[in-house]
This record gives C-alpha cells, sequence and structure tokens, in this order.
C-alpha cells in the first residue's frame, strides 16, 4: 500500500485512493467500512472521500463475491442488445436467485448458496458497440449469446450473439459492419471495410 502511495507527490496523495481500493478489494474481496476508514486515515482524508467511490464506480464491490464473478452491462447499447435476458439466463443456469434491490449499496451482488459464483450487474463495460457484453471474473465478453452463458459460467468461451438487422430506416455509420463473418474490433479492420469513408 505505501508503494501505491509513493506514486503520487505528498501534496497529491489523495490521487492514490482508488489505487488502494482496488489492492484491498483485490486482497480480501471486498471493500468494508474498516476499509473506508483506513484508507481515508492513510491518505489524510475523511471517510465519507472513500465511501463516494467506493458507491460511485461499478467495479468496487461492498459485499464478498464468489470465485467466479459475473458482471453483466445493463446501460443502454447492452439493454437494447438483450443484456436482460443475458442476465435472467445466467440466474436459471447457475441457480442463483437475483436480488433486485439494494440496502444503499449501488449494485447488489448475488451469490450461490456454496460460495463458487456471483453475478450483478454493473454499468457501462466501455464497449458498447460490441454489445451485449459481461465480465467473468477479470475477462470480458462481447457479443455475448443469451443462450450460450453456461459456457460462461464455467469459463468457457460464449458464441457470438446473431444480431438482428438494423430497422430499415436506421443508417449505421460507424458500426455499419458488426456482425459479419470475420469482424474484429481493431482500427485495422474498421479501415479496411471503408471506416471514415461515410464521414468525409
Amino acid at each position: 500500500m505505501d508503494e501505491a502511495i509513493g506514486h503520487y507527490p505528498p501534496d497529491e496523495k489523495r490521487s492514490a485512493a482508488l489505487p488502494l481500493l482496488h489492492l484491498w478489494q483485490e486482497h480480501f474481496n471486498f471493500i468494508n467500512d474498516d476499509a473506508v476508514t483506513w484508507i481515508a486515515a492513510k491518505l489524510g482524508l475523511q471517510p465519507i472521500n472513500i465511501l463516494e467511490l467506493v458507491t460511485f464506480y461499478p467495479m468496487l464491490r461492498e459485499k464478498c463475491a464468489g470465485k467466479t464473478h459475473i458482471r453483466v452491462c445493463r446501460t443502454l447499447s447492452c439493454a437494447m442488445a438483450g443484456s436482460y435476458q443475458v442476465m435472467e439466463n445466467f440466474c436459471a443456469a447457475t441457480g442463483i436467485q437475483r436480488k433486485t434491490a439494494g440496502d444503499g449499496i449501488h449494485a447488489p451482488i448475488s451469490v450461490s448458496a456454496d460460495g463458487n459464483l456471483s453475478i450483478e450487474f454493473v454499468e457501462c463495460l466501455a464497449s458498447c458497440g460490441t454489445a451485449p457484453v459481461c465480465m467473468v471474473n477479470d475477462k470480458l465478453h462481447e457479443n455475448v449469446d443469451p443462450n450460450s452463458v453456461v459456457d460462461l459460467s464455467e469459463n468457457r468461451e460464449s458464441r457470438i450473439v446473431n444480431r438482428p438487422e438494423p430497422h430499415p430506416l436506421e443508417h449505421r455509420i460507424i458500426f455499419k459492419n458488426i456482425g459479419r463473418k470475420n469482424w474484429k474490433t481493431d482500427i485495422k479492420t474498421y479501415l479496411d471495410d471503408g471506416g471514415y469513408d461515410d464521414l468525409r
């Protein structure tokens, strides 16, 4: 922890708050009141300054997660592409009863009876163009097929979802090639497919 703080100037050590929270969570699996108090004292801050980070960022959790932790994005792009069906299928496949309301917790985590699996909805995972997306532990899965969530919960690759064709009045510019065979999410593929041509 002291090493992480040492990466910041003495008058900017509050910048170490997020790295310390990640280190704590990595070691203890969640962030409790003791963590908030300890990190605040270590950085010369008030506990509320740390708590507001914990409750704001969806990657930080206040409850212990399972050995395999599944996060399903629920923001607009993913919701429209089927993330709620992904979540429903995960719960059905794993037998986890998903919590729908938290006791002040921004994203309630549902944990299996044996503690091996946990699942939660989270906000944007920063891959809107390849929705729906989810994370299994620290691995991002894009274009998730709701019918292949069993593979994901067992840490195997998911099949890519076949997307419906866009509405006839929709003119895709940036994402017009998403879903076609051999499509990749890199800039070379995008440029080879005429990327940016429609914007000129």
